[in-house]
């Protein structure tokens, strides 16, 4: 049987950095208060001239080189954003030029902050019915562009970034299961509620902006991740101490800590970046998991758990070896 398994990883973060004594200065908040409620104390915006598939470059370049693959391994590009450079072609299509790749497959998905988690289960589904060897698999967001700086509620929360993985086909298990769901019932309560065909007038006039009812969608969030952390580990029949490792979506502390006392995880055992990255959406997972391969957190052969809560709603998990 063929299974795909995940051998390099890679990031990229805009060198400008936004921190939350200069949101002071930007709109009617404190320090204090994003902290307490978020765990938030920095984020990073992209530059004027930087767009979301450069930040994918980037970010795909680097797990490139840690998977020790070059353009002509590639054989599937997947890119999971919300905020793509163009309407068409595809931040997928645009990265493939930038990486010199021809002729293979390369598409967007947009699932918000699950996109990456989405991504990532599309290309272990084509790895698996041998419909590709090697895919690049990418979250990346310039949630800067979509933000309303004058709404303190949600301004504060997001950030600029792109990380990214090679998935290669294998004949030992790594990516285990993954759980895909949505439910657009609750979409009125985080949206941009414009875009192309409802609302090009305020599209064009740089007013579609990210739009959110935060009690409500932190009580959803909560309630869901804990129902996916349960399906995930019957699907696989583990208890919880067998998760090595909980790589969340960066959205919230408050919401990170209940995912791991429902793991009855230790903290030390949470990959967190939402300090230091906001909520960078689809980009979050994969920017999260880089930073604990990097530093030698994550090894080899652990168990790791990936899982994210979007608009939508979305919400997923992958649980994988490394």
């Amino acid at each position: 049987m063929t299974y795909s398994r995940i051998t390099g990883t890679g990031s990229y973060l805009p060198e400008r950095i936004l921190t939350n004594a200069e949101m002071e200065t930007i709109v009617d908040t404190t320090d204090q208060w994003i902290r307490e409620r978020t765990g938030i104390t920095q984020r990073h915006i992209a530059a004027d001239d930087e767009f979301t598939c450069d930040l994918a470059e980037h970010a795909a370049r680097n797990a490139m080189e840690a998977a020790g693959k070059t353009k002509v391994d590639i054989d599937l590009i997947i890119v999971a954003t919300t905020t793509p450079d163009r309407i068409f072609p595809s931040t997928a299509c645009l990265l493939q030029q930038k990486l010199d790749i021809h002729g293979c497959t390369a598409f967007d998905v947009q699932a918000v902050c699950t996109g990456f988690v989405y991504a990532l289960g599309i290309a272990d589904n084509f790895i698996k019915a041998g419909s590709a060897k090697c895919a690049l698999v990418i979250g990346a967001e310039t949630l800067s562009r979509i933000l309303d700086w004058t709404d303190r509620t949600t301004c504060v929360l997001f950030g600029d970034g792109a990380g990214a993985v090679i998935v290669e086909a294998s004949e030992e298990p790594g990516i285990l299961s993954s759980h895909l769901h949505a439910d657009g019932s609750y979409e009125h309560l985080l949206n941009v509620p414009y875009g192309v065909s409802n609302g090009l007038d305020k599209l064009k006039a740089g007013e579609a902006h990210i739009t959110m009812k935060g009690n409500e969608v932190f009580k959803m969030a909560v309630n869901t991740l804990g129902r996916i952390v349960d399906e995930t580990l019957a699907a696989n029949n583990m208890e919880k101490s067998d998760i090595d490792w909980l790589v969340p979506h960066q959205a919230n502390i408050r919401i990170i800590n209940a995912t791991a006392k429902k793991l009855r995880m230790n903290s030390d055992h949470v990959v967190m970046t939402v300090d230091k990255q906001g909520n960078t959406s689809a980009a979050s997972v994969p920017l999260a998991l880089d930073t604990a391969v990097r530093d030698g957190r994550i090894k080899k052969g652990e168990t790791v758990l990936l899982e994210a809560f979007g608009g939508g709603f979305t919400w997923g998990s992958v649980l994988l070896k490394m």
